[in-house]
């Protein structure tokens, strides 16, 4: 007898158990039943994947289709009491994010030169250079200070705008209807207007680079003229968004929880070479972007379960994260562990492609805090830091430090 698993209020996203833990009803339901038959909260049935396993095969399936326009319903958790979509959203030009092969292929593969390894380490001196000159800055601050504004969130800002051509002097727009769009407890219409105000800004962007191209990479595609101005804008709103949003909050809440945690900080004081191991045992430690979904085009076997055409999937990477037949004492953070195979990026043809330059960003900005502030602490108690928990990419809205001068 299959039993359906009814979803609480802010199942699986809200982390009441602490800043960094995972929620508990999604490790008891991954110990339970990794692929769980659910009901959301309008009455229609769907599953959650929580295991490791079962969400590396599902993420490598493309019988598990990524298309908002099938039929993935929009369940929003995070806001108790507000109606759920219950039709499907329409196919963005140029969201591959959004999109299954060959569609996905094709956008995608006119991006893989932009952000391959190779280009990403020819970057890496430049972004040092960027977050040694924030970090100068912030040295002729007085203490104490917000981190997220002084440093986490210009420094990916600032190398996303420099790679796709974006005037760094439009950040504050940009970054307000970014924010506003990544809001959960907003109405399908209020998301929108952000929605709009940031597509608006990157179709006039994009159609002057194809008429002025320069060294960048929205004029390197504004170039091809098999990408028309529609795709061009879809394209420029997932690499601004994702480029900035998510590397941001890493920084932020991954100093939290260095500072939270203080024997594994020191670790890293005392080598510093442990950070690129750090940055790996970050990502998967908290999982900033945790939510995915997924629709079932036909009857698929996964994890023991039948998942039957048309079901929508939630997919929770912090579960898998945290998936103890993966990952040894995986609700500890420890730099020295070697986080293999983890999923935060995703997993198959949709896993990141920008998770190199994420990285190198992430090396650069913990190794040079870690270095430039030794005495770096929280200037507030830690249940006073402010948490994203109101939005679809978790971390701090702030992060008020101070350290010992002189």
């Amino acid at each position: 007898m299959t039993t359906t698993v009814p979803v609480p209020d802010g199942l699986p996203m809200q982390r009441t158990a602490g800043p960094f833990d995972p929620p508990r009803e999604i490790t008891e339901l991954r110990t339970r039943r990794p692929v769980s038959p659910l009901l959301f909260p309008d009455g229609h049935e769907g599953w959650l994947v929580t295991g490791y396993e079962a969400v590396r095969t599902l993420m490598a399936d493309n019988r598990f289709s990524s298309r908002l326009d099938l039929g993935v319903v929009h369940v929003p958790y995070e806001t108790p009491g507000m109606p759920a979509p219950t039709e499907p959203s329409p196919q963005i030009p140029g969201l591959f994010i959004a999109m299954d092969p060959p569609d996905h292929t094709r956008l995608r593969r006119k991006l893989t030169g932009a952000f391959t390894v190779r280009r990403m380490k020819m970057l890496e001196e430049h972004i040092v250079e960027i977050t040694e000159q924030l970090l100068d800055a912030m040295a002729e601050l007085a203490p104490p200070i917000d981190l997220v504004r002084e440093f986490a969130l210009p420094l990916p800002s600032l190398v996303i705008c420099e790679l796709l051509g974006v005037p760094y002097a439009d950040r504050d727009e940009f970054q307000k209807n970014s924010a506003a769009f990544m809001l959960k407890e907003q109405t399908l219409e209020e998301k929108g207007a952000a929605y709009g105000a940031m597509t608006g800004y990157l179709a006039e962007l994009v159609t002057r680079k194809r008429a002025e191209p320069g060294e960048d990479i929205l004029s390197d595609l504004a170039r091809d003229e098999d990408l028309g101005i529609d795709e061009l804008t879809g394209i420029a709103f997932l690499l601004l968004l994702a480029g900035h949003e998510t590397t941001a909050n890493m920084l932020g809440l991954g100093t939290f929880a260095l500072l939270e945690h203080p024997d594994q900080l020191a670790a890293l004081h005392a080598d510093p070479d442990l950070v690129p191991n750090a940055v790996e045992e970050l990502l998967r430690y908290l999982s900033v972007a945790d939510i995915f979904y997924r629709y079932a085009t036909e009857d698929i076997e996964l994890g023991g379960e039948t998942i039957p055409a048309g079901s929508t999937v939630v997919v929770s990477l912090l579960a898998a994260n945290h998936d103890p037949l993966r990952f040894t004492d995986p609700d500890a953070l420890d730099v020295h562990r070697t986080a293999r195979g983890l999923v935060s990026f995703g997993h198959g043809v949709h896993q990141c492609l920008g998770q190199q330059l994420a990285r190198v960003e992430m090396r650069a900005g913990f190794a040079g805090l870690i270095r430039r502030f030794p005495t770096l602490r929280l200037a507030v108690a830690a249940e006073e830091v402010p948490l994203r928990s109101d939005m679809n990419i978790y971390g701090v809205h702030a992060l008020p430090v101070t350290w010992s001068e002189g």
